[in-house]
């Protein structure tokens, strides 16, 4: 499709605007949207006409894809997707007066009072962090810093660098007053970053203020790694998501057809910086405090955005093993995992396929043969 990126909240696309913009079949729905390409068999879904809206926030741009029939909905939908902003006011670390930033200066000196949502968002943090064995952890924001700023000077952090930032990982440093709401930080040095689950927050809220339209057909992206779909469209039974091939960006690897659920993907192809002949991930361990370097690449499908861009990045770090026991341990399907490692011959990808069913997942065989498990395996 012919891409209108929008650089400003003042340049975000109007009702009237994104009238003139519906899009055309065979492109793309989204970033991760896949069309299809000449000889794939016919039996994989594809895209057809769609209606996009779009705005830059949390440094990525958040997308609505509707299906185009439906000329009214788009000035609500605009409506929804202009809130993401103020979602930014509340949880970006780099707005000094967000709620997360004065939360970080002042709940090691006394109990702060949270708003409602976000309180139970950092307890859904919490919860995760605890059932991934520190895989996903939003006080590694330290780590994050170090690691930015080591980059910056053409530098990797030294062991005492790393293991003074350790001294305030963990989710031990934070204490939470459930019948007051309050937060209270146990170290002076702690912080939390909800960069590793916010945008899926996001997408979520988003995703309720549409449906409060009257909206239940849509697909909602942030950047390109979240992915949150409702209903159907072009008659596949869901919205049909392309996944990338992490040896080869430009590349799909498999489509998957979401229906009324979220996903996210995690890799480190992308973002890799190159030191003394070795590659870093920008993806860390905060249990080490290095690049995780078990897997190539993480796709979660979850009931929740918020979920599965947490899960994506804690799989990401923990592996298999974390991947298996997570499902495992929930007794039901609710969270799917496919799980890329370096192939052990050539370039094709054997991706281990964790709780999601094969006839709403079409790999393409020139770039992976799947392995699929279920959550007792």
């Amino acid at each position: 499709m012919t891409d209108h990126p929008i650089s400003s909240r003042r340049e975000f696309l109007t009702g009237h605007a994104a009238r003139r913009q519906v899009e055309h079949a065979g492109d793309v729905l989204a970033d991760e949207i896949l069309h299809r390409e000449p000889g794939e068999k016919a039996i994989t879904p594809t895209s057809g006409d769609t209606v996009r809206l779009a705005t830059t926030a949390m440094n990525c741009e958040f997308c609505v894809v509707l299906n185009p029939d439906n000329g009214e909905q788009i000035d609500p939908a605009s409506n929804a997707l202009e809130q993401v902003h103020e979602l930014e006011n509340q949880l970006s670390l780099f707005r000094a007066g967000s709620e997360i930033s004065l939360l970080n200066r002042r709940a090691y000196s006394e109990a702060v009072y949270v708003e409602s949502e976000l309180f139970h968002l950092l307890r859904k943090a919490e919860e995760i962090a605890r059932n991934t064995n520190g895989c996903f952890d939003p006080t590694a924001g330290q780590l994050v810093q170090l690691w930015r700023a080591c980059r910056k000077l053409d530098r990797i952090p030294v062991r005492d660098e790393i293991a003074s930032c350790l001294n305030s990982v963990g989710m031990k440093q934070i204490h939470f007053d459930v019948a007051n709401k309050t937060v209270r930080f146990l170290n002076a040095e702690a912080q939390l970053d909800l960069g590793g689950i916010g945008k899926g927050y996001a997408l979520d809220k988003i995703g309720d203020w549409l449906e409060d339209a009257g909206i239940s057909e849509f697909l909602l992206s942030s950047g390109f790694s979240s992915l949150k779909a409702s209903g159907e469209h072009n008659h596949t039974g869901g919205w049909p998501v392309g996944l990338r091939n992490p040896l080869f960006p430009d590349k799909d690897y498999a489509t998957i057809v979401l229906e009324n659920r979220s996903l996210s993907s995690s890799g480190a192809s992308i973002k890799r910086f190159r030191h003394n002949g070795k590659n870093y991930g920008h993806i860390l361990d905060p249990r080490t405090g290095s690049p995780a370097d078990k897997l190539l690449s993480v796709t979660v499908v979850a009931p929740t955005a918020t979920e599965a861009d947490a899960l994506s990045t804690a799989f990401f770090v923990g592996g298999v093993e974390i991947a298996c026991n997570y499902c495992h341990n929930r007794n039901d399907d609710d969270i799917g995992a496919i799980l890329t490692q370096m192939p052990l011959h050539g370039r094709t990808l054997e991706p281990i396929v964790l709780n999601i069913p094969p006839d709403s997942l079409f790999f393409h065989e020139e770039f992976a043969v799947p392995r699929f498990l279920s959550n007792l395996e």
